[in-house]
């Protein structure tokens, strides 16, 4: 026997009352819940009713609420990486930068004091 994997996709708020009826009736009550029905001809009417808010597929069976938690885990392996250091400019920046602003430094007084001799 198969199922309709039924998730809901958008929201009902808003919507009219007989609408969210519909959502209600399917079991649906929040964004991206799931619920699994039978193939069965009152289950696709009621789908036809909010097609544009949920997404359906049709599978082999309906899994159990374990099952599609262990289906939203990453794949084993799956490790962070560490963070990047934020560049900061106060008393506990690294030396690189430090040397970086002090090149740049010598720099821009040289071009304000070129502009005041063109003055």
């Amino acid at each position: 026997m198969s199922y309709f994997r039924i998730t809901l996709h958008r929201s009902a708020i808003g919507l009219p009352k007989r609408t969210r009826g519909v959502l209600a009736a399917l079991g649906l009550h929040r964004r991206s819940q799931v619920v699994f029905h039978p193939v069965e001809a009152q289950f696709a009417g009621m789908i036809m009713k909010v097609k544009e808010l949920v997404k359906v597929e049709e599978v082999d069976r309906a899994l159990s609420k374990r099952e599609l938690q262990d289906s939203r885990k990453p794949p084993a392996g799956f490790y962070v990486e560490r963070a990047v250091d934020r560049i900061r400019t106060g008393p506990s920046s690294s030396p690189l930068l430090k040397a970086a602003l002090e090149a740049q430094q010598p720099q821009q007084q040289s071009q304000t004091q070129a502009e005041e001799v063109r003055l």
